[in-house]
């Protein structure tokens, strides 16, 4: 191996290794008081898979959208790519628990709506529209509205959108919470084939312990409220990943130490 070529190893595994997103003492308190999120400190690297899971009213879905730029913290910070959460940012974007569709619209024109807000729409723009539609399977529905969709191509419609934002931090709150178990496993392996392609960093919250050790690099436990983030487990499983490795000892392992975990804050 050439000097040049170490060179360049050695500044792939550094920004394999480069936190992208942080938070630090992150508190958010709401009128009650309510105290959603206490001293919560995390990393999350460049290109990680993250899964955050927690009992109902832990604070996921409201740390999410701190990272998001969507709601401010009273109390600690929250970077990404080193620069204090204020408000929403291009680099950032989320996918919510419903696909939030304009109905009134085509599917391409759904994907295109950042392109729209963005005050122009050109022929590449459509393009790439058509190519990410591909992508998450659904060639030959480009101009179908949202109501003639399952709900899982809604989401894929979505997804779509999502990725059509250019972000390079995705934020997912339980996108396929209210899915079937079976489209639920075709849009996580379809989640990571994306990911592997582009290289996101990717947030992903679920109540699921399966599906959280599925997707991620690690999982972040959160305790009930006020959240705070217990335990970060690694999960050392292979990827591709595929369905037949949830019967493997390791994803099994993995799973009950996260269940053990989250049981004892219950």
């Amino acid at each position: 191996m050439t000097a040049t070529a170490k060179i360049q190893d050695l500044r792939s595994a550094s920004e394999a290794h480069e936190t992208v997103v942080t938070g630090h003492n992150v508190r958010m308190e709401f009128p009650g008081p309510v105290i959603a999120l206490e001293d919560a400190t995390f990393g999350i690297r460049k290109g990680e898979f993250v899964s955050l899971i927690g009992p109902s009213g832990c604070g996921k879905s409201t740390l999410l959208r701190m990272v998001a730029g969507l709601l401010n913290p009273t109390g600690g910070r929250i970077s990404v790519n080193g620069t204090p959460m204020v408000g929403p940012r291009a680099e950032i974007g989320m996918m919510f628990q419903k696909a939030t569709l304009l109905d009134w619209k085509p599917v391409l024109d759904n994907v295109l709506l950042p392109n729209t807000l963005a005050g122009r729409v050109t022929n590449a723009d459509r393009e790439r529209a058509v190519d990410l539609l591909h992508m998450v399977g659904l060639k030959g529905f480009e101009f179908a509205f949202p109501r003639q969709l399952s709900g899982g191509m809604q989401q894929r419609v979505a997804l779509a959108r999502l990725l059509n934002s250019g972000a390079d931090v995705l934020l997912l709150d339980e996108p396929f919470g209210a899915l079937d178990e079976f489209t639920r496993e075709r849009l996580n392996i379809e989640l990571m084939r994306i990911q592997a392609q582009i290289g996101a960093t990717i947030v992903f919250v679920t109540h699921n312990i399966q599906e959280a050790v599925f997707l991620a690099d690690r999982v972040f436990v959160m305790t009930p409220r006020p959240g705070r983030i217990a335990a970060e487990v690694e999960v050392n499983l292979p990827r591709p990943r595929t369905i037949e490795q949830m019967k493997s000892p390791e994803f099994t392992e993995t799973a009950f130490n996260i269940r053990d975990t989250l049981g004892g804050f219950i």
